[in-house]
């Protein structure tokens, strides 16, 4: 029996170490060469320096272009079981030419976050207005979840807002967070202990405005304060595609130091005593967590970073949304060990106990290997009307610009 063909396309090249939505794309592929899928990963994107060296595993690459039919003729050929859309706007762009080309292949969204609670949360912090989730965005994105067969989500917060508040029927949605390996007591023994760390750490991509407002949050109203109460330590930021507004931040001064990509993410977090991450906004759920709890660091964020990464167990330090109170608990847990030893195995316990790829990976497998992809879309009703209009609207659209572009 011949290998099953997975066809992801790419809103970028992932980037790892660049991004969370990066390294969530590369579990996601790992995962499907585990179980032996032939997989291509095709994107419109250009490739940086930092994409991911597909070179060195059996994953094909294919470079494609926006609004370009030759891509109707790649697909044919191809014909792939299951095509994978990175994100909304790639559903949008190429869903309707999967549909036209290959009928039969299962067609699944990662959404990443959910782009249009990001958005929402975003507006609301800026102008200080109550929450408005039924954005044009939001009518996108949900369109886009109805007329995919499966939409990956990696927060049970999100999946509760897709079902409570846009009542999307379960059987459209799958909650399927990070994949990560469990922390062993080996692991455990190699982390650098409380004494041989120092300084509070920050990191994020500055492409993503979330870890722009949580620097600027850092700088303007907890640093100066809490620099105050622990002289002598720095603070070190970050984070990949800094800007000339994140650079101009750097004051040696202060010890509020800007230091740019790092280039292990874990390695950089690991030496440091503890994460402050003041998250005002944001969706999905935060890999810089994941990767501190994996080096037994612990952090301080709000309760939209922590947001439905710990469920029922307690957070690997505190979650404080007043910013006189994060500082005050900044202060007892860089100096009290036991206070951050009790962190740390708290996160240890959220990895094993909510990450572990092992709970989830066969039974992502298994559901879209045994799903009926007939009976499953005759259900759909909402998502069949969707895909018939959206396949003349947006297939008209996409040749008229086509045609302008030959010319």
């Amino acid at each position: 029996m011949s290998a099953k063909k997975l066809l992801i396309i790419g809103f970028v090249w992932p980037e790892p170490t660049s991004s969370a939505a990066g390294t969530r794309m590369i579990q996601l592929i790992n995962l499907f060469l585990a179980k032996n899928y032939q997989i291509t990963f095709a994107s419109a994107a250009s490739k940086s320096d930092h994409s991911y060296d597909f070179s060195k595993t059996k994953v094909s690459e294919q470079q494609i272009r926006l609004n370009d039919e030759r891509f109707n003729i790649y697909i044919k050929e191809l014909n792939p079981n299951i095509v994978m859309f990175d994100r909304f706007m790639v559903e949008e762009q190429y869903g309707w030419r999967v549909q036209q080309e290959c009928p039969n292949a299962m067609r699944i969204l990662d959404t990443e976050d959910l782009h249009f609670l990001r958005s929402a949360r975003a507006q609301s912090d800026k102008k200080q207005l109550p929450l408005n989730l039924y954005s044009d965005t939001a009518k996108r994105e949900i369109a886009s979840i109805l007329r995919c067969d499966l939409s990956l989500i990696i927060s049970e917060i999100e999946m509760e807002i897709l079902q409570e508040d846009f009542k999307i029927d379960s059987s459209l949605i799958y909650y399927l967070p990070f994949l990560e390996h469990v922390i062993t007591n080996q692991n455990i023994l190699g982390w650098i202990p409380f004494e041989e760390r120092a300084d509070f750490v920050f990191i994020g991509n500055f492409l993503h405005e979330p870890n722009w407002n949580t620097v600027q949050v850092l700088k303007t109203k907890i640093w100066s304060e809490l620099r105050k109460r622990l002289p002598g330590v720095s603070l070190n930021i970050y984070g990949s595609y800094a800007s000339q507004k994140v650079l101009q931040l750097d004051n040696k001064n202060e010890k509020f130091f800007i230091r740019g990509r790092a280039k292990d993410a874990k390695e950089t977090i690991s030496k440091h005593k503890i994460l402050l991450a003041p998250i005002q906004f944001g969706a999905g759920v935060k890999g810089k967590f994941i990767d501190a709890m994996q080096v037994g660091t612990p952090s301080i964020t709000t309760s939209i970073g922590a947001e439905a990464m710990k469920g029922d167990l307690d957070w690997n330090g505190f979650v404080e949304d007043d910013l006189s109170l994060f500082i005050d608990k900044a202060v007892e847990l860089y100096k009290d060990k036991i206070a951050w030893l009790v962190a740390q195995q708290n996160g240890i316990r959220i990895i094993n106990e909510r990450y572990s790829s092992e709970d989830f990976a066969d039974k992502f497998i298994t559901q879209i290997e045994n799903l009926d992809l007939v009976v499953h879309r005759q259900k759909n009703f909402f998502g069949q009307i969707l895909n018939h209009h959206t396949v003349q609207s947006t297939k008209y659209m996409s040749m008229w610009i086509e045609e302008k572009n030959r010319k």
